[in-house]
């Protein structure tokens, strides 16, 4: 719930700035930051891609090999062929990429909607489980998984994106016009952002009342709960659907981080390249660890590698929400839509809880 509503906050900062600057966040920080400061936060955000790209492929070849049975490995070398869907619908436009994109977000809302209502969840306890406790920030194995839901939820390279494609949106180019263009946008992302934390909500509160009341609480492995889901439930679409949800995350994830990716390299470097040797290029860098653990370690070590990848979004995180929280906090830059007060404070607040907690996770994991 904290992570959500951290996303919905600074979706509206990342809009808000593309739409009253008509500067992406990756060309208002090469504006304003030196060149060599403009470079390496070029390449922060590339490891931020890359590593979401990581968990792509991954969850797209468990799902492969759940709904299949093909290997890990055969599943990791085949996701490298959504190069070619890609391409096929950036061909045929942005709103088509959209369509796409909330079709897949609305099959895996049936699909775990399903599967919440046979699992019958304690709503009462639901519902005090959105309230955190203390044990989060101090137990280490909890943070690790706080923190990798934070990296899942607040991607940094979606703050990049989500900057640059509200100005493909037609809106009239004075204040009164983007002030309403802000405010539908900023509707927009905040709905989108509920159904993506139904889904998100929905994966933890099916995990507990499927196996944790049942006597299997040592699930903590995809493989293991897809397994599992139909023998606890009683319902045979129950391990399909799961494993459907998985794979059209995995292709929804890969459409929003190519267009991200473009958007960063073109920002930071202005520089442009076609984009399936954009997309082929962070596809390969997240195909070679994803095979090489896939080979070394099996099932096991890439449902690992799943949850790490999405602690390295969390830790990347903070690169590209200060500049964020600086730009659309500059009244030369943003002149009237520039934050209020209460919202310099809230922003800045929030850059702080998730800086702290992942500096509070470094310490933890090194010492």
């Amino acid at each position: 719930m904290i992570s959500n509503l951290f996303a919905i906050l600074l979706q509206h900062l990342a809009l808000k700035l593309g739409i009253a600057t008509g500067r992406d966040l990756a060309q208002a920080c090469r504006d304003h930051f030196s060149r060599p400061v403009g470079i390496g936060l070029w390449l922060l955000a590339e490891i931020a891609i890359a590593a979401c790209d990581l968990a792509e492929v991954i969850g797209s070849a468990i799902a492969l090999n759940l709904l299949f049975g093909l290997p890990i490995v055969v599943g990791v070398l085949i996701t490298s062929l959504d190069v070619l869907l890609l391409l096929y619908l950036q061909n045929k436009g942005f709103q088509l990429l959209e369509r796409v994109v909330a079709s897949l977000i609305f099959l895996i809302i049936g699909c775990f909607g399903y599967e919440l209502l046979v699992s019958k969840p304690a709503i009462a306890e639901v519902v005090v489980g959105l309230v955190p406790h203390v044990d989060i920030v101090t137990n280490p194995g909890m943070l690790y998984i706080a923190i990798g839901i934070l990296g899942a939820t607040v991607m940094p390279h979606n703050l990049y994106l989500h900057s640059s494609i509200v100005q493909t949106r037609d809106f009239g180019r004075t204040d009164v016009g983007r002030q309403s263009a802000i405010k539908f946008a900023t509707i927009d992302s905040t709905v989108s952002l509920f159904l993506a934390f139904f889904i998100n909500a929905a994966i933890l509160i099916l995990s507990a009342s499927a196996f944790h009341f049942s006597g299997n609480q040592q699930v903590a492995d995809i493989t293991d709960a897809h397994r599992l889901l139909e023998p606890i439930l009683g319902v045979k679409l129950a391990g399909i659907l799961f494993a459907v949800a998985l794979l059209a995350s995995g292709q929804n994830s890969t459409l929003t981080g190519t267009l991200a990716g473009q958007i960063v390299m073109e920002g930071f470097l202005n520089l442009r390249i076609k984009p399936w040797i954009r997309r082929l290029v962070t596809r390969l860098l997240a195909i070679v660890p994803a095979l090489v653990i896939a080979i070394l370690y099996g099932e096991r070590g890439t449902s690992e590698l799943l949850v790490f990848s999405q602690v390295i979004l969390s830790l990347q995180l903070s690169f590209a929400v200060v500049p964020l929280v600086q730009f659309t906090s500059d009244k030369a830059k943003m002149g009237r839509f520039v934050n209020p007060g209460w919202l310099k404070v809230l922003s800045w607040a929030v850059a702080a809880l998730i800086m702290g907690l992942n500096g509070y996770l470094l310490w933890d994991t090194v010492v």
